[in-house]
């Protein structure tokens, strides 16, 4: 038996290695015959197949090896190309210069000796006598001789004739395929005449089924014949092994007997009585899951006695212990295997009734009475149903209330619109059926009334929504609060944890090295700690279990209570109520988090709604042109309100919502494009019918102009008493300045007013009232230049001529509004942000092109004495009688421009323009004394000429307010060259 096991010889490489057989995985190569094992292989077994496999002298000859290698390793080294042939191979890569140190021995690595290698020889000399033994017993197979090759040789050429199916391994009669291959039906054919010649047939087959059976008996006893002396051999290691076992067997069964006796005497009391404990333990743990069961099997009449007070936190809380037990405590047991479904499907349950009991409570709260005080509905029961929801994940539940919202809004506004309707007998609503009909039938005022009730509605269900959101939000906020406290508590549990564990290590290496055993001092300190340690670990883990399979020291624990499992905290909501914070909440802070934005974006979306219901009440009340035909009061009246409601839900949600306030606007901008065209239109006809004569100013234009110079741009209030007795003036009073102006310009000082108090009254219409108010400046400045310079006025009103007087009252009504203009701008300035301050440049362009258009008119007066002197003076004659007649003539016209203008513009315009009459005709006289040689040499023309002249400034200086003109007559004499 020991040389079966024994490894082969390994082979020399002589001639004999042609014998040596490969190993060969039956699971790869299929051998068709089955040879013995080979025990003591002496001869090659297997067929051709295997034998081509084996190593060969013939075949492996011609084979490359490492052998065939013609250069050693240190030639292949060696660098011919180096001077320093004794030098190792670094030298070929690290250069010349490479020098050889000593390797210092390796503190990491330990001295090997002969020592090291005593066991291994001690364990390889008793196989190397097995070994030595088996070579003695089987020769090497370079003994066998030439005669033995021939004899396989001719053995495998008789194993080639039987044909290779009786070799495969899965070879069976059995199988129809390989019967028919075996035994073809076509031989035992009796039909017809050939029976003779079938029966031939079969007797050649089954001699030849006999030749296949002889030469596989000969080469089995072959075989048998070449390992017949391993066959003795393992015999008589048989025997040897079966002394070997009953010695061994005697043995055992002696032990076996001690052992008994043993066990008899020291272990079986002992063992009894551990086995009374174990059956105790086993008994109060069946009492105490016996209880458990008791008190699980009331959970689904406790779970309906819950929900019939709509107490649905603590039917959850109930319903999600009893799953928790039922997966730990009470998991296998047959009798609760549906009770699981059934909680599941109760979850459910209670998820819809929950949903539609906050859909209830949604529509009850909305829609109570807005004239109820009671800003919050039953608090308790709100926070109940958001705890449950939010123990469930129902996080649609802000959906649900945002559509009872829309609902809501949209009922106030239907039942005020009802309400105000039937308190007005004008309509008819037999007659008017629908009710946004009715609601166009409403004059002003009682529209008005309609709208603010609908915005003091709107008001007091938002603070109602605030109310509400605000508890949902406190609900939210706690349990996130509580979320972070309990993660604190677990990173605390867990550090205290390793801290133990650390003392606990400390405390196993001491007991190690005492030399005590661990076993028997956990023993000792587990007895008193594990009631401790169990208690402390339920305090302190939010998922601590209501009781333990494995518990004995707790034999009462149960489930009564839904809490049993949870850690509580309570908080305070804004109404007083106590919320308690179970540890159950599956959400997490993210979740949480996104929740508490929601229900703010939920208030922000309750002001949307609100305004968009205005705005939508709005447009269908103006499908008429009714907001559009509001005259300013009005209009103003309602913006006000507007910008009212939109400051208080603003101050609610936190947030302005900008719907309304952009059809505010937008209706603004139609009331200004109105407004303006009807005042640029009045401008326009009033301009279209002025005679350009002076007018007289009532009693309240000088009110208006003087309220104007306390610094308050506003219209003043219309004292009818007072403004009756008081006469018109013939002036108008600005700041101690008089200006004679026409009617048109005071009623454009009142319609500047008007622009400045809409701006005051509806400020988001500054910049567009700012740009109307421009043009129309614009307009009156060009619309006066096209009357009155450009003598429109002919044609327009009829006016034979434009005279000096027209010019000189259109100048002095442009000078007024140019005072004005500061005053407009610095109004405007005030009410506009600093980004809109670019706009005011256009009162700079208007302020310019008033003073061009005033130049101009100045410039026209000034024209007018020009053609005039020029007409006159180029008849001038110097002779009897002085003064002359051209000079009468002259004086007569300056005297009629000073009678004109005197009275409408003041002294220094005056004066500085008859300056520059004084220029011209001095110019015009010289020119004409030049055309005449007529020289200042004292000589008789001479002293006509200055007759005439003196009589000329004596009469101008003679008019009111010219007396100190300088008229330097001197410069109509040409220099003496």
């Amino acid at each position: 038996m020991a040389s079966s096991h024994s490894s082969s010889p390994v082979p020399q490489g002589s001639s004999s290695d042609v014998f040596f057989k490969k190993e060969v995985d039956p699971a790869k190569h299929i051998r068709p015959v089955q040879s013995l094992p080979d025990v003591c292989p002496k001869e090659p077994t297997g067929d051709s197949n295997s034998l081509c496999v084996a190593p060969s002298l013939v075949t492996d000859q011609h084979r490359w090896t490492i052998y065939h290698s013609k250069v050693n390793l240190p030639a292949a080294l060696n660098d011919p190309r180096l001077a320093k042939r004794e030098s190792d191979f670094f030298t070929k890569t690290w250069g010349l210069d490479f020098v050889d140190t000593e390797v210092i021995p390796s503190f990491y690595l330990p001295q090997i000796s002969k020592e090291h290698f005593t066991v291994y020889q001690q364990e390889i000399s008793q196989r190397e006598k097995i070994h030595e033994r088996c070579k003695n017993i089987c020769p090497p197979k370079d003994t066998f001789d030439r005669t033995l090759l021939h004899t396989h040789d001719k053995s495998r050429t008789d194993l080639e004739q039987v044909p290779k199916i009786f070799m495969k391994p899965d070879f069976a009669l059995d199988d129809s395929l390989t019967f028919n291959s075996v035994l073809p039906w076509s031989h035992f054919n009796t039909a017809g005449g050939k029976g003779n010649r079938d029966a031939a047939s079969s007797k050649l087959l089954q001699e030849k089924l006999s030749h296949y059976l002889d030469i596989v008996e000969v080469n089995i006893a072959h075989q048998i014949s070449l390992r017949s002396e391993a066959f003795f051999h393992a015999m008589t290691s048989q025997h040897e092994l079966q002394d070997y076992l009953k010695k061994t067997s005697q043995a055992v069964k002696m032990l076996r007997d001690k052992i008994a006796q043993i066990d008899k005497v020291m272990c079986e009391g002992s063992l009894h009585i551990l086995r009374l404990a174990l059956t105790r333990n086993n008994c109060v743990k069946v009492y105490n899951k016996l209880k458990l069961m008791a008190t699980v099997h009331q959970t689904q009449p406790t779970v309906q006695v819950l929900l019939s007070t709509s107490e649905f936190v603590g039917a959850l809380d109930l319903i999600a212990t009893t799953q928790e037990v039922l997966q730990q405590e009470l998991q296998g047991i047959h009798s609760f295997r549906h009770l699981g479904s059934q909680l599941c499907e109760l979850e459910k349950l209670i998820d819809k009734m929950m949903i539609a009991e906050f859909s209830a409570y949604s529509h009850s709260d909305l829609n109570r009475p807005l004239e109820d005080d009671c800003q919050i509905l039953e608090e308790e029961r709100l926070v109940s149903l958001v705890f449950g929801l939010l123990k469930q994940r129902k996080l649609n539940f802000l959906e649900i209330y945002s559509e009872e919202m829309i609902i809501t809004a949209k009922n106030i506004i239907k039942q005020c619109v009802i309400n105000k309707v039937s308190k007005i007998e004008e309509i008819d609503t037999d007659v008017v059926m629908k009710l946004a009909d009715q609601m166009r039938m409403l004059n002003f005022p009682q529209w008005f009334d309609l709208l603010k009730d609908i915005f003091s509605k709107f008001t007091i269900f938002l603070q109602r929504v605030k109310a509400t959101l605000n508890i949902i939000h406190s609900v939210v906020l706690s349990v996130l609060d509580k979320n972070q406290r309990t993660r604190e508590l677990e990173e605390i549990s867990q550090q205290k944890n390793a801290a133990k564990d650390n003392s606990l290590d400390t405390e196993v290496a001491y007991l190690i090295h005492e030399g005590m055993f661990i076993s028997d001092a956990f023993s000792e300190s587990e007895l008193t700690s594990v009631a401790i340690d169990t208690t402390s670990q339920r305090n302190a883990s939010p998922n601590s279990e209501p009781c333990s399979s494995d518990s004995v020291s707790e034999p009462e624990c149960t489930t009564d209570s839904s809490s049993s499992k949870e850690q509580t905290s309570s908080s305070a909501t804004p109404g007083c109520v106590d919320i308690v914070v179970n540890e159950d909440m599956k959400l997490t802070d993210l979740e949480l988090g996104k929740l508490a934005n929601n229900i703010q974006e939920l208030l922000f979306s309750a002001s949307d709604i609100c305004h968009d219901r205005a705005v939508k009440f709005l447009i269908s009340r103006a499908k008429d042109g009714f907001l559009e035909k509001l005259n300013s009061t009005e209009f103003i009246t309602l913006s006000r309100l507007m910008e009212t409601f939109i400051l208080d839900t603003e101050q609610i949600c936190g947030r302005k919502s900008m719907s309304l306030l952009g059809a505010l606007q937008s209706q603004a901008n139609k009331f200004v494009n109105r407004f303006h065209e009807e005042r640029k239109t009045k401008l326009s006809l009033l301009l279209d019918n002025e005679r350009w004569k002076q007018a007289d100013v009532p009693a309240e234009f000088q009110d208006l102009v003087d309220s104007i110079s306390d610094g308050k741009i506003a219209l003043p209030e219309k004292k009818s008493g007072a403004t009756g007795e008081r006469k018109p003036a013939e002036v108008l009073i600005v700041e101690g300045q008089q200006y004679a102006v026409v009617g048109t310009v005071l009623l454009l000082i009142r319609i500047i007013l008007e622009y400045c108090q809409c701006v005051d009254n509806i400020p988001s219409v500054t910049t567009d009232m700012l740009t109307r108010l421009s043009d129309l400046l614009k307009y009156f400045n060009s619309r006066s230049c096209q009357l009155v310079l450009g003598a429109g006025a002919l044609q327009v009103v009829g006016l034979k001529t434009i005279t000096t007087k027209n010019l000189a009252l259109s100048s002095r009504c442009l000078q007024l509004i140019v005072h004005y203009i500061p005053v407009i701008r610095a109004h405007f300035e005030a009410r506009l942000q600093p980004k809109q301050y670019s706009m005011l440049r256009h009162f700079d362009h208007i302020t310019k092109d008033y003073h061009d258009h005033i130049a101009e008119i100045s410039a026209k007066l000034v024209a007018i004495m020009d053609s005039l002197f020029d007409k006159l003076l180029s008849k001038y004659e110097v002779k009897a009688p002085v003064p002359s007649a051209c000079f009468r003539n002259i004086c007569k016209q300056m005297a009629k421009m000073h009678e004109a203008i005197f009275d409408l513009l003041p002294e220094e315009q005056t004066q500085m323009l008859f300056l520059r009459i004084n220029a011209s005709y001095k110019l015009h006289l010289k020119k004409q004394l030049s055309h005449l040689n007529v020289i200042n040499d004292g000589g008789p023309q001479n002293g006509l000429v200055t007759a005439d002249v003196a009589f000329y400034t004596g009469n101008l200086q003679a008019l009111k307010g010219l007396k100190d003109l300088d008229l330097n007559m001197a410069e109509i004499w040409e220099q003496k060259r």
